[in-house]
């Protein structure tokens, strides 16, 4: 049997998510040292095997393929946006299993794929709610990037909108690695919105930031983006955040004993000049917690014996305790408003 359990982490290097990588990487370095401590996977030492999650997504999959094939991998995780998940799925599928971390529009159900990301649901349409009781918010408008996350989570949006009685004034996607916001700008202040959804990754998220800042507005119209994290903040600068809020099953500024233990251990691993310590990073240890309870709970890794761990599998993690439901973890979810470079978290929208 091969002592080694080796993972494949696809997360990315470069582009508008590039961004999340640094954070990503140590978050996964972190669950790995941490399982090796304790004798590791089904005794199997747990190994990272990088790759690099900003390519197109057939390339990603057709790596991950030969990965597969040669025996290389046994599992597949890291942050990577959704055109990337679906690739790899159907290479993945029923072979060996997948846990995605991040956040996602929902109703992926591939053979062995799993996942701890937050999904619209119990994410932001909870906050938008929450958002409009205590602002007022009537008007919505939704600017995001063009793929399948934000359009996804967009009709979700619109269907809640609507059923609240207060239809979205209007819908905006524009091609990853935008960097000129200014039409999507216009559209907020024509269209008389009254607040933002912004579902804009990463470097495109600080762009459209520091452009919205620049015009005044954020001191009037908020903005919620549940892609928002502690290396956004920084890279936006703090004139920039007024307004700014996010919703996420973890924060630095979680104030539980699991996040601040968490937060503890990563910090004595990698020092305060650590990369930030943020949901998007965490959500790669999260998702390898949750393998490590699955195969924990299956005595194995086959996909069949993992799926069956799943059901109502129930541990404590950094998010504090969640539950499987199918191949979705349930978890609290919370908002919290940007202050300055870090978050404070301001209420729990969902529950576990």
């Amino acid at each position: 049997m091969n002592l080694t359990l080796n993972i494949a982490l696809v997360i990315p290097r470069s582009g508008s998510a590039g961004i999340y990588g640094p954070s990503c990487e140590a978050c996964a370095e972190l669950a790995v040292a941490e399982a090796n401590a304790h004798y590791g996977v089904l005794g199997r030492e747990m190994r990272l095997i990088p790759v690099d999650g900003s390519r197109p997504p057939s390339v990603v999959a057709a790596e991950i393929a030969r990965l597969v094939e040669s025996g290389a991998i046994d599992a597949v995780t890291g942050w990577h946006i959704s055109p990337v998940r679906q690739a790899i799925a159907q290479v993945t599928a029923g072979r060996v299993p997948y846990v995605y971390g991040p956040l996602y529009e929902g109703g992926e159900h591939t053979a062995g794929v799993f996942l701890t990301g937050e999904t619209p649901s119990r994410q932001l349409l909870p906050a938008m709610d929450w958002m409009t009781s205590e602002y007022g918010i009537d008007r919505w408008i939704v600017i995001g990037n063009d793929y399948i996350f934000p359009r996804g989570t967009g009709l979700a949006a619109a269907r809640h909108a609507r059923a609240q009685g207060s239809p979205l004034v209007g819908q905006l996607y524009v091609p990853l690695g935008t960097e000129d916001f200014t039409e999507a700008i216009r559209q907020v202040e024509t269209r008389e919105a009254t607040g933002v959804v912004v579902l804009l990754v990463g470097g495109d998220g600080v762009a459209f930031n520091r452009q919205f800042a620049a015009t005044g507005m954020d001191t009037a119209i908020p903005r919620l983006s549940p892609h928002v994290e502690e290396n956004m903040l920084m890279a936006s600068g703090s004139r920039a955040n007024t307004g700014l809020f996010s919703a996420a099953g973890y924060f630095e500024a979680l104030n539980t004993t699991a996040s601040m233990e968490f937060a503890a251990r990563y910090y004595s691993r990698f020092g305060q000049g650590a990369p930030a310590l943020n949901s998007i990073g965490e959500s790669c240890y999260e998702a390898l917690a949750l393998l490590i309870a699955l195969a924990s709970r299956a005595r194995s890794l086959s996909v069949d014996a993992l799926t069956l761990a799943a059901e109502d599998l129930r541990y404590v993690s950094p998010r504090g305790e969640v539950t499987m439901r199918g191949n979705q973890m349930s978890q609290d979810v919370y908002v919290a408003e940007a202050v300055d470079l870090d978050f404070q978290v301001r209420a729990r929208i969902s529950a576990a």
